[in-house]
């Protein structure tokens, strides 16, 4: 899952891209709306986290121009305002969920969750191959019935395999997928999960690398 936020107070920009990443996220930050619509134009995001009052362009303005532009791309909108007029305002906006502060992480989180599950094709809530299994909610992964300990990126790589139902995935999409901005696009870092996955998956291998494609399972 990959995030977007886009929020003006330093502080709770930086505690909810600390948290997200906990849970395994990619996360960019923004820390206004010029910069929201910059990154959201050149990186592919599940999820956009958008504070109603940014500097530069305003989140109602950000909202309708990316569900203009990027209808796919799901927005939660977070606001100071509450109540039912303020809900229905901002989802009229074209917000797929709205938000008011303050609210419990936990809450921000199951939100988060449940619009990356919209975001892109329709897919089962436990993936599996065989005797493999990932529950993404749960952020656990099983295979004959024994938990594995992945990393974060470990974590990510696998679902990004997963929910490609037998397709290749190229490097590159993994690094769009699982990686935040800052990656170096020329480092070697998928291969090296890669190969550190495939050690925690133990035998039979499971994954396997497409010449010219990337890999899959």
């Amino acid at each position: 899952m990959r995030v977007l936020v886009c929020e003006d107070e330093p502080q709770v920009a930086a505690a909810l891209a600390r948290g997200l990443r906990r849970n395994g996220a990619a996360v960019d930050v923004a820390p206004d709306g010029a910069q929201a619509l910059y990154r959201a134009r050149v990186h592919p995001y599940d999820v956009v986290v958008l504070d109603r009052d940014l500097p530069e362009v305003h989140g109602d303005d950000v909202c309708r121009t990316l569900n203009h532009e990027l209808p796919d791309t799901k927005i939660l909108m977070l606001t100071a305002a509450r109540g039912t007029d303020a809900l229905v305002e901002g989802l009229a906006l074209g917000a797929d969920d709205y938000l008011g502060k303050p609210f419990r992480f936990e809450e921000l989180l199951a939100r988060i969750h449940a619009l990356a599950r919209r975001a892109g094709p329709a897919r089962p809530a436990v993936l599996r191959a065989g005797d493999l299994e990932l529950d993404p909610a749960r952020r656990r992964v099983t295979r004959r019935g024994r938990e594995l300990g992945l990393s974060p990126k470990e974590f990510g790589v696998l679902e990004a395999l997963l929910a490609a139902d037998g397709a290749a995935v190229s490097p590159e999409r993994l690094l769009e997928r699982v990686w935040d901005e800052n990656i170096d696009p020329f480092t070697n870092i998928v291969r090296m999960t890669v190969m550190k996955l495939r050690r925690k998956l133990g035998e039979p291998a499971i994954v396997e690398t497409v010449a010219g494609a990337g890999y899959r399972i």
